[in-house]
């Protein structure tokens, strides 16, 4: 069946209106909510980085949502043991509602810690161990693990019945290719369908074929077009560069600095701006048609509540 879930935004919304809206959107209709765990924006006009872990216990409890998702990249700023914890601990408390999104993480939230940033294919591999770890202590095992993360006698007390989903996180095919040999699933972000496409395929080809996929949906909508295009602008413009840019910035201001070289017309593939309702409903549905079955929509601009209202309306009746 199809997910259609909404995406709570840490990085543009304090913690207890993103509350609030997640609430909201779940009485209007959306099933599932998705966030990220970050320790800063990517930029100053975002202005907030509230902590996902905590934030998720509230939602759990304070909405019917079906399932509420985490993007965390384990190995630096977090211990793999500490993430299957609190991981485990949401499973536990609400089962088969907790379920996490990994990958190798941004500088500009991993580097907090101070340690030194590894290179693309490291970070790779310590990924890969963090998830090993993971699993054998959902498992009930006691591990010890020597590697690129280092384990000594770690064993949860307190675990689900069920071990929560691991989905490997990829902007790019290669990556996309690689996580389908070890993740329960794939998440990666809105692109053109040709682009897409090419996702599915390399996930496919690495040993996907069968698991479900992910997709976090940046649109830009508002009743104006005008207003949406403005709106993406000023919040989403720097996050259209590629990921191995991305991935090795150290400050927000940083990202500022990117977004200023940022025309409208660079929007184009990146975020889906449209004032029409139905144009979003097609954009929706030729996701749905390359096998994304969990769809979680990210209105990248200020004004949540009125997207959150019309689209329950207006465009998730459409799709389902």
């Amino acid at each position: 069946m199809l997910t259609l879930g909404y995406h709570a935004s840490h990085e543009q919304i304090p913690p207890s209106e993103l509350l609030r809206l997640v609430q909201r959107a779940n009485a209007a209709g959306f099933t599932a909510a998705l966030n990220s765990d970050h320790f800063h924006p990517w930029s100053e006009a975002q202005g907030h980085s509230g902590f996902a872990w905590s934030w998720m216990g509230a939602a759990l409890a304070t909405t019917k949502l079906t399932s509420l998702g985490v993007v965390n990249a384990p190995g630096q700023r977090y211990h793999p043991a500490i993430i299957a914890q609190a991981l485990g601990t949401l499973a536990e408390m609400f089962p088969g509602r907790a379920w996490a999104a990994l990958g190798s993480g941004q500088l500009v939230n991993e580097g907090v810690t101070g340690e030194p940033w590894p290179p693309k294919d490291v970070r790779n591999a310590r990924l890969r161990e963090c998830v090993d770890v993971m699993r054998a202590l959902f498992q009930g095992e006691t591990v010890t693990h020597r590697g690129l993360v280092r384990v000594e006698e770690a064993k949860l007390y307190s675990r689900p019945a069920q071990a929560p989903l691991l989905v490997g996180a990829a902007i790019t095919p290669q990556t996309a290719e690689w996580v389908g040999s070890w993740a329960d699933g794939l998440i990666t972000v809105s692109k053109p369908p040709e682009q897409l496409r090419k996702m599915v395929e390399a996930f496919h080809r690495g040993g996907g074929e069968g698991k479900p996929m992910f997709l976090k949906v940046q649109l830009s909508w508002a009743e104006d077009e005008q207003a949406a295009l403005q709106g993406a602008m000023e919040q989403w413009a720097p996050n259209i560069f590629a990921s191995s840019v991305l991935s090795d910035l150290r400050r927000p201001s940083q990202f500022e600095g990117l977004a200023r070289t940022v025309q409208p017309r660079d929007l184009e593939g990146h975020v889906r701006v449209a004032s029409s309702l139905q144009r979003h409903v097609d954009w929706l549905s030729q996701d749905v048609a390359l096998g994304f079955s969990h769809l979680y929509l990210h209105n990248v601009n200020r004004w949540q509540e009125p997207f959150i209202d019309a689209f329950a309306a207006r465009v998730l009746p459409a799709l389902r």
